[in-house]
């Protein structure tokens, strides 16, 4: 039975052009874990199919089953804004080690250098979802508020005046630390000379899944860090991914992303009947209309919810 069941999994991610990684269930728990992953797989692929010029890549742990669900997910994508996590959780690393302190005042400034040439360049207020940052250039602003428009309003301004502090260098340190290999922090938002370049922030679902672990367990820098990255990460402004597709009384950590033809999001799901919580990162890319990716994530986190051991 259980040779049965591997077999239509491998039989059915050809099919639907899924690179399904955690094909294997031999050492599944249960027959019914195997059959609710398969079950999850043809949904997702029906789902990702449904939608014109659709790829997705999705990444699924649950530490209270050991169940994980792995579709594409060694495939790199864009990061967008999902680069800002690794950020933060450097700025913890580095105030764990006095380098740096969250109460620090930073003067609010926009000009930035790109990696290509050191040429200098400057953010507009239009392409950015968190405009009242622009209104403070020059006034000083505690580093810990910068951090929290970074994550929950997606700030551009503050993101880069942030990574300039802490560098790529340490963040992707931090990323080689965790066991996170592909993600690649080098940059600050909108270095269009970097981007023209094909020097972007890039990932891949499992390294986000990677990075988000630790911190949904409680071991990210330390307990209390997690904590309150926890608690900054729930504050998200952007809800129509992830949290979307689950009940009202889940509750999500998380970090969205977008740019053009791109959407992801990220996060840690905690439930009130789970002891544990699981983590989720859906990327996608390819799909024209912003709302429909959005409902693409959250039928997606719909469906992970659906096929929970409960």
């Amino acid at each position: 039975m259980m040779f049965s069941l591997v077999s239509r999994m491998s039989v059915l991610a050809c099919a639907l052009g899924i690179v399904l990684i955690s094909s294997d269930v031999s050492g599944q728990k249960s027959t019914s874990e195997a059959k609710r992953k398969i079950a999850a797989l043809v949904k997702i692929a029906a789902l990702v199919s449904a939608v014109d010029g659709a790829e997705a890549a999705v990444a699924f742990s649950d530490p209270q089953t050991g169940a994980e669900l792995l579709i594409n997910a060694d495939t790199d994508f864009h990061a967008a804004s999902t680069m800002k996590v690794p950020v933060m959780m450097e700025i913890f690393r580095q105030a764990r080690k006095s380098k740096l302190s969250l109460d620090e005042k930073i003067t609010v400034r926009n000009e930035f250098q790109s990696i290509v040439d050191k040429s200098a360049y400057k953010l507009t207020p239009e392409d950015d979802s968190e405009q009242s940052l622009y209104g403070r250039v020059g006034e000083t602003v505690p580093l810990g508020e910068l951090m929290r428009l970074m994550i929950t309003e997606s700030s551009n301004l503050a993101t880069n005046i942030l990574i300039e502090r802490v560098t790529p260098a340490r963040v992707m340190e931090l990323m080689r630390d965790l066991g996170a290999k592909d993600i690649r922090v080098r940059r600050g938002v909108e270095d269009e000379k970097a981007y023209e370049k094909g020097l972007n922030n890039t990932t891949t679902a499992r390294d986000l899944m990677i990075v988000l672990s630790p911190i949904a367990g409680r071991r990210a820098v330390s307990a209390e860090a997690s904590d309150e990255m926890i608690r900054i990460l729930s504050a998200q402004k952007f809800k129509e991914g992830i949290p979307a597709g689950l009940p009202a009384t889940a509750r999500v950590a998380h970090k969205t992303g977008s740019i053009t033809k791109i959407r992801h999001d990220a996060g840690i799901v905690f439930l009130p009947h789970r002891k544990k919580p699981y983590v989720l990162v859906v990327l996608t890319r390819g799909i024209t209309d912003a709302k429909r990716a959005d409902q693409l994530i959250a039928d997606i986190s719909r469906t992970i919810y659906d096929n929970l051991e409960k």
